[in-house]
């Protein structure tokens, strides 16, 4: 006889969540075969929605947002970037096994392997829900599981859970996005660019500066960008009262994190540009004749290396072109946009 067929829906919120959502609805069900009976199985829906709620909302009212009566599937799990806290403890699972709901907090997974992460997880939230994971144990995959209220918790118990919840944040930011999310910045840097790959003076300046300075041009021309964009789009969220300080200093760490990673992958797209430009335009007897030896390949390296700082200075005074609405949807992911916006 065919056995069971049970349905779990995964809620997740826009942008990674949604994507992880995607990815766990195909390997979730090979997973839970152990937790059912033999032949049993498991359907797997995503539902992909935004819901008001903050980071200090009670279970009963996230379960109330995103769970409507009108469901149908044994189990709700809701998969969210809002990182949510016990004190300063980061909260990985909140289940309620009356209600078969779930939340798993991205975040606080960390900044690595997170579909793996998020699958244990998964099946945790699926084993306490159905029942069927026998003698509990106080320590789960490397979580600590607490009860108390009708609500089940799983926490971070790593040594430096506040690291780990930063580096989920600016995971669930993808700050490699900037590059394709600030199209008039990339536009300005590169016109900058493109101008100053014509000057013999930058041509010989190139092969006498050296890769100290060149580097020290680099990291100056990449600390200005991401300074200019959180002071010109106002990214620096300042604490209403001392209770928030703890909280403000952890979302301005990942903005900051999250912009320097971003100028990062946008200065390598910027450099590779530049060196193609250098290579299909600059004529190699004038640029030998100024530079006082043969061009090679190296020659356009440092070339493209110096010019590129250069036109991310210009790529930071053309992010004032951007509106901030642009820069923020660049920068942030839709949870901590949408949270940022509120405070603000």
């Amino acid at each position: 006889m065919p056995g069971k067929l049970s349905s779990i829906l995964l809620v997740a919120d826009p942008g990674a969540p949604a994507k992880i959502a995607e990815r766990l609805s195909g390997s979730l069900p090979e997973m839970l075969t152990d937790l059912g009976a033999a032949g049993d199985s498991w359907d797997v829906a995503v539902r992909p929605h935004a819901f008001p709620i903050d980071e200090h909302a009670e279970m009963a009212d996230v379960i109330s947002a995103v769970g409507p009566d009108d469901e149908t599937e044994d189990i709700v799990i809701y998969l969210t970037d809002l990182p949510r806290r016990r004190g300063k403890t980061p909260v990985i699972a909140d289940i309620s096994v009356r209600d078969r709901f779930g939340v798993i907090c991205i975040p606080g997974l960390g900044g690595a392997f997170i579909d793996r992460r998020v699958r244990s997880v998964a099946r945790t939230v699926v084993a306490e829900v159905s029942r069927q994971s026998g003698q509990r144990e106080t320590q789960v995959n490397g979580l600590a599981r607490i009860q108390g209220d009708g609500v089940v918790r799983y926490v971070a118990q790593s040594a430096l859970p506040r690291l780990r919840l930063l580096a989920g944040i600016v995971y669930a930011n993808r700050p490699w996005r900037l590059v394709t999310g600030m199209s008039k910045v990339m536009m300005a840097a590169f016109a900058t660019g493109a101008v100053s790959l014509a000057y013999p003076t930058i041509w010989q300046l190139s092969v006498t500066m050296g890769p100290w300075r060149m580097g020290a041009a680099t990291v100056l021309a990449s600390a200005a960008m991401i300074g200019w964009l959180i002071v010109e789009h106002g990214l620096w969220e300042r604490p209403s009262s001392p209770d928030e300080r703890d909280r403000a200093a952890l979302y301005n760490a990942s903005t900051v994190i999250t912009l320097t990673l971003g100028v990062i992958v946008f200065h390598i797209a910027l450099f590779v540009l530049l060196l193609v430009t250098a290579w299909w335009t600059l004529p190699p007897q004038l640029v030998s004749q100024n530079i006082g030896q043969p061009v090679s390949f190296s020659s356009l390296l440092l070339i493209s290396w110096l010019v590129a700082a250069i036109a991310t200075l210009g790529g930071a005074l053309g992010s004032g072109m951007e509106d901030d609405e642009a820069v923020k949807a660049a920068a942030y992911g839709v949870r901590q946009r949408r949270r940022f916006e509120e405070s603000h």
